[in-house]
């Protein structure tokens, strides 16, 4: 599920590149975060109906308070993590802006550090392999960094809020659907008002930005955004950042092949090492090799 996520978060930063070519950032994200949360409703209710005739075994109960409050939280998170990037994006290059809001994959360990989780001493091996390719890629002569990279890095430094928060709801046993759903709408309503305060957004700059909105709305929001909320509950935060960190990847890959970015060689060894931290990240541990082994003589 996280791996699906990610190369739909990764493709939807060029298409998030040129819709800002007709609409401004609150414009954008207004119209593609509810269009999101719209297209979860019905299938919210395929789904619930399906699952009401299926098998007739217990489910565990998921709590509407926690959902409900987990949806408005993530919303609100979310809002600021969208609007910090969507406003940078225009002003760097789609690869580079996929490669900075990964930069989440160094500041999840570190909220869970402040937090009091320990995070194994592997994962911090690959978490530092990733940051020295984030830095090959986005730090130019001089420590130099642009307006538009500073603007994504705030929004990198929210989504790493929201992978945290999103870990806390799952463990008061949310309905992940439901609070997708909730979080599209929250987020959307609080872009909406901002849309309409700062903006002056006209019906043929939405018209002609159409199909990058609806590729993010749809394919960025309702699907992506929801298979991270699934994705997470079986998934430790740090070892989820490191999978989902790959959309800066296939962001990169996305801006070479459909904008013509190109990456030089320094660009392409951060590339490297980051797909090195994420698939080490993966491997299992020997001691967990271990333990499946026993478990296995005892069944």
């Amino acid at each position: 599920m996280l791996l699906i996520t990610a190369i739909i978060w990764g493709t939807a930063f060029v298409a998030q590149s040129e819709g800002m070519r007709y609409v401004e950032p609150f414009t954008y994200n207004a119209i593609r975060t509810l269009l999101g949360g719209i297209v979860l409703i019905p299938v919210i209710a395929f789904l619930k109906r399906i699952l009401s005739k299926g098998s007739d075994t217990e489910k565990p109960a998921t709590s509407r308070k926690d959902t409900v409050l987990g949806g408005i939280v993530c919303g609100i998170v979310l809002f600021a993590a969208s609007s910090f990037q969507q406003c940078g994006i225009p002003m760097t290059t789609a690869g580079k802006a996929g490669f900075i809001t990964a930069l989440y994959i160094i500041m999840v360990p570190l909220i869970q550090v402040f937090l009091y989780r320990r995070t194994g001493f592997r994962i911090w091996c690959c978490v530092l392999i990733a940051a020295v390719g984030f830095y090959l890629l986005c730090i130019h002569e001089g420590f130099r960094i642009e307006k538009g990279d500073g603007l994504v890095l705030c929004g990198a430094v929210f989504f790493s809020v929201h992978i945290m928060v999103i870990a806390f709801f799952n463990s008061k046993n949310a309905d992940g659907m439901v609070m997708s759903c909730i979080q599209f709408m929250t987020a959307g309503i609080l872009m909406l008002i901002c849309m309409l305060l700062f903006e002056h957004p006209t019906l043929q700059g939405i018209w002609d930005a159409k199909i990058t909105i609806l590729y993010a709305g749809v394919l960025s929001c309702g699907v992506a955004y929801t298979l991270q909320i699934l994705g997470q509950r079986d998934t430790d935060p740090t070892v989820a950042t490191l999978l989902m960190s790959l959309e800066a990847v296939f962001a990169a890959l996305s801006g070479w092949l459909l904008l013509h970015e190109a990456l030089s060689a320094k660009e392409l060894s951060g590339c490297v090492l980051v797909l090195i931290a994420v698939i080490a990240a993966q491997l299992p541990h020997p001691s967990e090799k271990m333990t499946k082994k026993k478990r296995g003589k005892m069944t």
